[in-house]
């Protein structure tokens, strides 16, 4: 799960991306409203939600609401601020946000309202996802093989299990190197241009050892594939 995260106080901001990031989240976090577009008008990342303070820098966390729902988006938006007054929460949720959050916090009840994100929206994390004969479970970074029971069960890294879930996301679709690349690292990371063949490399040498054939094939000059015909 992608998160852009859009705070302009640096402290705050660095704090909650270590959170995210410390319970699995790939983050992008930018420091003003114009980069926070940038960002969501790209061709290369999908973001499943957006944290977005209110009083930002050049366009404001208000106008960047209204311009995602102007444009038809329907990213969900989790809306930070100060402002705690009822009038501030419904301009907030008249906007576009899809839930308000009043500073101070404490970052549990954030993860909490991302949680409560997820449910209503269980397209954005469920908690497994089946394609063919795989399963991934989100709670335990685990892949299970095989229609048998009981299946073959296979503990995989956070960047392993990112890796097989985007791509079994997209089965049967050809997904470039970069795309990957900017999708599951962060903008702060900078990987190198080969990363994500190193990332493949231990992903289908990990599956060998557990005697699981990878359904990821490589479409040479083009990029890679979960190929359910298989």
């Amino acid at each position: 799960m992608r998160i852009l995260l859009v705070e302009d106080e640096a402290d705050l901001g660095q704090a909650i991306k270590q959170v995210l990031v410390s319970e699995k989240y790939v983050v992008d976090w930018v420091q003003d409203g114009v980069q926070a577009w940038d960002c969501l008008d790209s061709q290369w990342t999908d973001y499943t939600v957006a944290i977005v303070d209110w009083l930002l820098p050049k366009l404001s966390g208000l106008q960047l609401c209204q311009r995602l729902r102007l444009h038809q988006n329907p990213l969900p938006v989790l809306m930070l601020t100060a402002l705690g007054q009822p009038e501030n929460r419904v301009a907030g949720l008249d906007a576009g946000a899809d839930d308000y959050l009043v500073k101070p916090f404490v970052m549990e009840e954030l993860l909490a309202r991302l949680r409560a994100l997820q449910r209503r929206s269980p397209q954005l994390q469920p908690q497994t996802l089946t394609v063919g004969g795989f399963t991934l479970d989100y709670g335990n970074n685990i892949l299970s093989f095989g229609l048998s029971q009981p299946p073959q069960l296979i503990p995989l890294t956070v960047k392993e299990f990112q890796l097989f879930a985007y791509l079994m996301q997209n089965c049967d679709r050809i997904i470039s190197g970069s795309k990957i690349r900017y999708q599951l690292w962060d903008l702060d990371e900078e990987p190198i241009s080969n990363v994500v063949a190193a990332q493949m490399r231990l992903l289908r040498r990990k599956l060998a050892q557990y005697g699981c054939p990878c359904p990821i094939e490589t479409i040479p000059g083009q990029g890679y594939r979960f190929n359910t015909s298989e």
